[in-house]
C-alpha cells in the first residue's frame, strides 16, 4: 500500500500494530490489550483525517496509485459475463476507452469507461487514460448497439481529460466530444454515469451525460485540474490549492450545484482501502438506479434527460 502526505499518521499507526502483533506471535508477552489501544488510535486517527479532507486532498485520493479503475470495477461486477468490444470502425482500437457488454444479476449492460494503467508501459499503453477521437467514437458505437438492442448503459469516467496532441486536434477531437454529448442527450435507453476517479473536462464530459450521475465522495469533477488552473491564473503550479478550493469540484460541490445526482460514500480510508465494498456499494447502486430509469418510457427518458440538463446554470440577461 502506497501513502499520500496526509495519510502519514495511519502508516505509522498500522506499522505499530503490525510490530505489535508480532511481538505477541514471537514471544510469550499478552500484547492484546496493546494492540486494541493502536486498533482504537487508529480508527480514530482514520476517521479524523478523512472527515476534514480539503478539496486538494480529494483530488490526491482520486489519483492514489492503489485506487479501483474502470475495469477493476466492471471485473468485480460483471465476473466472468464481461465482454469487450473493440475498434471505432474508422481508425483503429483506442486503449484509453474501453467498452463492453456484461451482467449484474440477469440484466445486461454496455459497460464504457476510461482506463488507466497500473506502471509505466501499462500506462503509456492507456494514455494515462486520455482518449482520443476514436476513443469516444468507439463509445458512441457501443451506445448506439446499446439502443439498438434495448441495453442500459453505464459509464466509468477517470481521465485527467482528452488527449490533447496534434492527432488528436487533426483526427477532431473536439467534434468526437461534442458529437457524443449531442447523441447522449438523445439515446432511448437509460444512461448512468459514475465518477470513479478524476472527471477533467470534455474528457469526461464526452461520456459523461447522463439520466443519474453519481459521483463517488472522493472524485472530482471540473472544466479544468487545478494544477493546469495554477498554471494559467499564477503561471505556476505553487498554487494548486488555491485552485482546488475556488474551482468547486468535489462532490460536496457538485451536489450543492445540482451537477450530479448522487454522492457514494466511500469506506472509511477511501475506495482503494476497501475495494471489495466498493465494488459492491456501486454495484447495487448501478441496480437500484436502473430499476428506478427502467419504468420510463424512451420518450420520457429523453425528455427528462434533456430538461435536466437544460435547467443547469444560471443565465442573466
Amino acid at each position: 500500500m502506497e501513502y499520500l502526505d496526509f495519510e502519514l499518521p495511519i502508516k505509522e499507526l498500522e506499522d505499530q500494530l503490525d510490530k505489535c502483533m508480532i511481538i505477541g506471535e514471537e514471544s510469550d508477552v499478552d500484547v492484546s490489550e496493546t494492540c486494541k489501544q493502536i486498533e482504537k488510535k487508529l480508527a480514530d486517527t482514520r476517521k479524523d483525517i478523512y472527515k476534514n479532507l480539503t478539496a486538494w486532498q480529494r483530488v490526491q485520493l482520486s489519483r492514489h496509485p492503489n485506487r479501483p479503475y474502470t475495469l477493476d470495477y466492471i471485473n468485480a461486477i460483471c465476473g466472468d459475463t464481461f465482454l469487450e468490444l473493440h475498434g471505432d470502425r474508422n481508425v483503429k482500437d483506442d486503449k484509453a476507452m474501453i467498452g463492453g457488454l456484461g451482467k449484474i444479476g440477469d440484466q445486461s449492460y454496455m459497460f464504457i469507461g476510461q482506463q488507466k494503467g497500473y506502471n509505466t508501459k501499462t500506462r503509456q499503453y492507456r494514455n494515462f487514460g486520455m482518449a482520443n477521437p476514436e476513443g469516444y467514437r468507439k463509445a458512441l458505437r457501443l451506445m448506439k448497439s446499446a439502443e439498438k438492442f434495448d441495453i442500459p448503459v453505464v459509464c466509468f469516467i477517470d481521465t485527467p481529460g482528452g488527449a490533447a496532441g496534434i492527432e488528436a486536434e487533426e483526427r477532431g477531437q473536439g467534434e468526437a466530444i461534442a458529437r457524443n454529448i449531442l447523441e447522449m442527450t438523445r439515446l432511448k435507453v437509460p444512461i448512468i454515469v459514475v465518477i470513479i476517479g478524476e472527471g477533467a473536462s470534455g474528457g469526461a464530459l464526452g461520456i459523461g451525460v447522463g439520466d443519474k450521475v453519481l459521483m463517488l465522495e472522493n472524485t472530482w469533477y471540473s472544466v479544468i485540474s487545478p494544477e493546469s488552473c495554477s498554471s494559467i491564473l499564477w503561471r505556476s503550479w505553487e498554487y494548486k490549492e488555491v485552485a482546488a478550493e475556488a474551482l468547486k469540484l468535489t462532490a460536496t460541490d457538485m451536489k450543492k450545484l445540482k451537477l450530479i445526482d448522487e454522492i457514494v460514500r466511500e469506506p472509511a480510508g477511501g475506495a482503494h482501502a476497501n475495494r471489495e465494498k466498493t465494488f459492491d456499494v456501486v454495484k447495487n447502486k448501478i441496480t437500484t438506479q436502473f430499476e428506478a430509469l427502467e419504468k420510463l418510457s424512451p420518450k420520457e427518458l429523453v425528455k427528462i434527460r434533456m430538461e435536466k440538463y437544460a435547467q443547469m446554470g444560471v443565465f442573466n440577461g
